[in-house]
């Protein structure tokens, strides 16, 4: 019979004496961190104080303790509601499809900028693709008003063609809703995403190349067998957290693109919660939501870290 392990006292001890010894020593660290820490403190952890709302009926003005407890009401209410299928539904939906093509996107744009050999042109594309990045929700959407609306540059442009007889409710439509919503996702974001995986390839060993000449392989047998296996951990890290984020599904995109034609198409859990539960002041009906959303993007980043552990010995714990 196998005997637990027991830790004396002084074992203990050791171990805090050289917790003690590795922070003394690193001390200046420690300092630089402190406002990091304290920021992070305040402003993520003391708020999660507030998540018991979800588990009550709180009116604003009443303490939070003094609110009354209703246990799991609130998550029923969501469950039964009408409009959950479809909620859900949306979600998925449009961050699957983020995830498909908004992932992968960035990945083939760094590959393609590696292989220019132009420094000036190679600046220039890069610069021009992440700017989208820093334009407000706001403005974009002006644009696609201006691109896709009934009387935009593409309905005008395709009428003079002889394409279509009458304009094409691009934002009128919900069948057209995902696609332009993933498609302008993607030209907001693919250029600040190329930087990471351009970072990554950067870091590939040279040496690597050298062999795979002295090998034969051609630039697709440089990226398939090379630069590819070498920037896996960040492709796996960055998809990993993508499959935690796989319920955040937007917010500004759809309050501001979306309306009453294609709200069965945008309609997703956080403007749900907004809508239902900040507008209407059902503030414990909106947490009850957000809650459900962290929960279940925490047990996704698990599930996920935990496969891609066992199946590519890569993972983020």
């Amino acid at each position: 019979m196998n005997a637990g392990v027991v830790h004396t006292p002084t074992q203990r001890k050791s171990r805090f004496d050289l917790i003690k010894r590795t922070i003394y020593k690193e001390r200046q660290l420690w300092l630089i961190s402190i406002p990091m820490i304290a920021w992070v403190v305040i402003f993520c952890y003391l708020p999660m104080y507030g998540i018991i709302i979800a588990f009550m009926n709180y009116f604003p003005g009443k303490p939070i303790l003094g609110s009354e407890w209703v246990g799991f009401l609130h998550f029923k209410t969501f469950f039964h509601s009408p409009d959950f299928w479809h909620v859900l539904r949306n979600t998925l939906a449009i961050s699957g499809l983020g995830i498909v093509f908004g992932f992968t996107a960035p990945i083939v744009l760094a590959l393609l900028l590696n292989e220019l050999r132009g420094r000036i042109f190679k600046r220039f594309v890069q610069t021009v693709s992440y700017l989208p990045h820093f334009i407000s929700w706001v403005v974009v959407a002006s644009i696609l008003f201006a691109t896709l609306g009934n009387e935009g540059f593409m309905n005008d442009m395709l009428m003079r063609l002889g394409l279509i007889d009458k304009p094409i409710a691009f934002l009128g439509e919900g069948k057209y809703f995902w696609g332009v919503l993933t498609t302008t996702n993607i030209w907001k974001d693919v250029g600040w995403s190329t930087i990471i995986y351009l970072s990554a390839i950067a870091g590939v060993d040279s040496e690597l190349f050298d062999a795979g000449k002295v090998d034969g392989l051609g630039r697709f047998g440089m990226v398939w067998h090379i630069i590819l296996p070498s920037i896996r951990p960040t492709i796996v890290l960055l998809f990993i957290l993508g499959i935690g984020g796989i319920l955040n599904a937007g917010f500004e995109q759809q309050l501001l693109i979306g309306n009453s034609q294609t709200r069965e198409y945008h309609e997703v859990i956080d403007t749900y919660a907004y809508k239902y539960g900040i507008q209407l002041g059902n503030y414990s009906y909106g947490a009850a939501m957000s809650l459900l959303k962290g929960v279940i993007s925490l047990v996704l980043v698990l599930a996920a870290n935990r496969i891609s552990k066992k199946a590519l010995d890569t993972s983020i714990l």
